[in-house]
């Protein structure tokens, strides 16, 4: 099994990331494709399995070279099924997407929630590398959440654990895609932080924004984001302070439940924006009157940025996570 290669999928509410990679841990080659929010799951399903084709016919590999895949779903999954309970963010719930592929490509099949994975990617081979209880933070299109306790991943009595982009940070907060008001992803996820612009945008606030996306705000990236905090833009510098700031209220909340050595931020917003939003998140973090008295909680940035997700998926299919 060591001399196997393994393949790590990361399907995300706006792209589809696959990387073939070595048993430990060097990805050989990435492929993605673009996961429109209506793809229904066959097409979903489609778009996986035709990134695992190209991959291996891009490096000559036959599918007898692979140990397994690895796939991280935004949502909660039945693991023994391969089934996936619920994805607020895509159209997969209710899919046995595992299932499915471990039918066309006759392999081993593993699947988990994309940013528990992307926190076991992160202590096998990135920031929570020898680190045995850490908290993964994962603002992204939504807000995805991983704990590792004693160098186990949680997952749950149901697979559920984690969900940590719906713990209830305002009873009186945003409507969100879960069905519950204020939740951390309500107020700090990337489709929450377009709607308040988009909001703002309606009322008459100006912003660069508008020309960043050329009127069309539909959908308003992350690196459009970070453009308009580097020109100093007073709504989005509003708006993103206002997330960070939220964020760091539920670290203070995550501390007391699980008192972590570390937690770590990723993904798409934190890629983007982190060196604006960490500090600002650090600062909250700290102000934490009941653990003022015991160590620090590290406050890292992911190493491993898109990998992150693929590489914990490879690390399930492993077994590393056992």
């Amino acid at each position: 099994m060591k001399s196997k290669l393994f393949i790590g999928v990361d399907i995300g509410g706006t792209k589809i990331l696959a990387g073939l990679v070595s048993h430990t841990g060097q990805v050989l080659s990435r492929k993605k494709s673009p996961a429109p929010r209506k793809s229904s799951s066959r097409n979903i399903l489609k778009t996986v399995s035709k990134l695992i084709e190209e991959l291996l016919d891009k490096e000559n590999c036959s599918i007898k070279s692979l140990g397994g895949i690895g796939l991280g779903v935004p949502g909660i999954v039945d693991p023994d099924k391969g089934k996936i309970l619920v994805t607020p963010n895509t159209n997969l719930s209710g899919f046995a997407l595992g299932s499915a592929l471990k039918k066309k490509f006759n392999l081993k099949i593993a699947l988990g929630n994309d940013v528990n994975l992307g926190v076991l990617g992160e202590k096998w081979l990135g920031a929570g590398k020898g680190v045995k209880n850490l908290v993964g933070i994962f603002p992204g299109t939504g807000v995805g959440g991983g704990i590792i306790v004693n160098g186990q991943l949680l997952t749950g009595a149901h697979g559920a654990a984690a969900e940590l982009g719906h713990i209830v940070m305002d009873l009186n907060g945003p409507l969100c895609t879960c069905g519950n008001r204020g939740c951390l992803e309500a107020m700090t996820g990337r489709w929450a932080i377009e709607r308040d612009v988009r909001q703002a945008i309606r009322k008459g606030t100006k912003t660069v924004v508008t020309k960043l996306v050329d009127g069309k705000n539909d959908v308003i990236k992350s690196r459009v984001l970070r453009e308009a905090l580097n020109k100093k833009d007073p709504l989005i510098t509003q708006i993103i302070t206002r997330a960070a700031e939220t964020l760091g209220l539920s670290c203070i909340s995550i501390r007391h439940l699980f008192d972590p050595e570390m937690i770590i931020f990723g993904g798409g917003v934190i890629e983007a924006c982190g060196n604006f939003m960490l500090p600002m998140i650090r600062k909250v973090t700290e102000k934490d009157p009941l653990f003022s008295k015991i160590p620090k909680c590290k406050i890292v940035k992911s190493q491993l940025g898109d990998d992150a997700v693929l590489l914990g998926a490879v690390a399930l299919v492993k077994g590393i996570s056992k």
